[in-house]
């Protein structure tokens, strides 16, 4: 077994035993180098986004002092949902190792499944509402772009 799939696991098991949550572990490595890692913290925090994925992006960006995580491998215990599969591509993480799949977590009554089928498509519930408006952000962004560093 890979050796940071391992740590994964163990990170998994430390949340279950802990009660945090459920059966999710991660482990963020650049350069043969462990830069975080981190478990599902969803019911200890009472946070819904606290997936071991955000929580290790998290901790990765706040030690790294960066929210660019270009060059690092993230391995996780099961596959990302569409919540953190965004955070991996905001923080430019290309390659996920992953081993339980929607299937695996689906048998355990969570609902990843429902949230990735029609991810694309819009919440009956969403509207637009002044979408002129949001070109005042615009403005004001591009006024002081030059100070806020992505």
């Amino acid at each position: 077994m890979d050796k940071y799939m391992e740590l994964a696991y163990k990170e998994a098991l430390k949340g279950m035993c802990g009660k945090h949550g459920g059966p999710f572990g991660a482990v963020l490595v650049k350069d043969n180098e462990i830069i975080a890692k981190g478990h599902n913290e969803v019911l200890s925090g009472q946070d819904p986004t606290a997936h071991a994925e955000i929580v290790t992006i998290r901790k990765a960006c706040k030690k790294l002092n960066t929210i660019d995580l270009s060059g690092c491998t993230l391995y996780v215990t099961a596959k990302p949902c569409p919540m953190c599969k965004g955070a991996i591509q905001w923080s430019r993480i290309k390659k996920v190792v992953f081993s339980g799949d929607y299937e695996d977590t689906k048998k355990l009554n969570f609902d990843d499944h429902l949230f990735s089928e029609g991810f694309d498509e819009e919440d009956d519930e969403w509207s637009q509402v002044d979408p002129d408006r949001f070109d005042i952000l615009i403005r004001a962004f591009r006024s002081c772009e030059h100070d806020i560093r992505y």
